[in-house]
């Protein structure tokens, strides 16, 4: 896609966003969405990206004035960054200064900031949200079992005040690895063909700009991410594992 065009598109999305009311990008505002095209920020992250601010924006009350795009840039970037991690992108720009870094996907600075997380928090999360999806008929029936061994786990962390230490940690950890590759696998089977394919597309598509530089191997292994990652929103499902 070329930068007028991609330009354009956030432009009708803010469009929408702002109920129709028109907020140009040029000037200075075009140049800063031109740089996200050229870094290779996806035209869906970027939209999230504005999903997030507006988030925010709406939980203030109501609002008083349109959104400008420069507002956002913050909240696209994190998206991006999100995405990167989540498909072992590095994180230079596609377009040129440098290679682009491929990470094993789950072994970046977000793997290293988890130890500072809470698991418990997590997975508290996880089960609401799990437990959310089975209510509105999002999963199937045989999900339920999975449902209960994720909150087996919660009930293991809860179990001593401190949390989970060391072995028993990284075995924890472990199992919700592998909970979240079932999830994916239920989820997928929710899905037809034609939806498949189409966010299979998707992939290639925003990982068109990174696919030069990639080797042949990584691509497969980026592209692979970016599919769960698209069923995961797709069937609006938490991420189980705790990289």
């Amino acid at each position: 896609m070329q930068i007028p065009e991609y330009c354009r598109e956030i432009e009708t999305y803010l469009c929408r966003k702002n109920d129709g009311h028109l907020i140009r990008v040029t000037g200075p505002s075009f140049d800063l969405v031109s740089g996200w095209a050229v870094r290779g920020v996806p035209l869906k992250i970027a939209f999230q990206g504005i999903d997030r601010y507006f988030e925010r924006y709406y939980r203030k009350g109501p609002r008083r004035r349109p959104v400008k795009i420069d507002f956002c840039e913050a909240d696209v970037l994190d998206a991006f960054d999100d995405w990167r991690r989540a498909t072992g992108i590095g994180l230079e720009s596609p377009a040129g200064q440098g290679s682009v870094e491929q990470s094993p996907v789950g072994q970046t600075s977000a793997g290293q900031a988890a130890g500072r997380r809470s698991l418990r928090a997590h997975l508290e999360r996880v089960v609401m949200r799990l437990s959310s999806a089975r209510a509105h008929g999002v999963l199937e029936a045989d999900a339920d079992d999975l449902i209960d061994r994720v909150a087996a786990e919660l009930d293991k962390t809860r179990a001593d005040a401190r949390g989970l230490r060391r072995e028993a940690r990284r075995q924890a950890i472990e199992r919700l690895g592998a909970l979240d590759r079932e999830l994916l696998a239920i989820s997928r089977r929710t899905l037809d063909a034609a939806t498949l394919a189409a966010l299979e597309h998707d992939a290639d598509s925003a990982l068109a700009p990174f696919r030069p530089t990639m080797a042949g191997e990584a691509y497969a292994r980026a592209k692979a991410a970016a599919i769960d990652r698209l069923v995961r929103e797709r069937c609006r499902l938490p991420t189980i594992a705790f990289d």
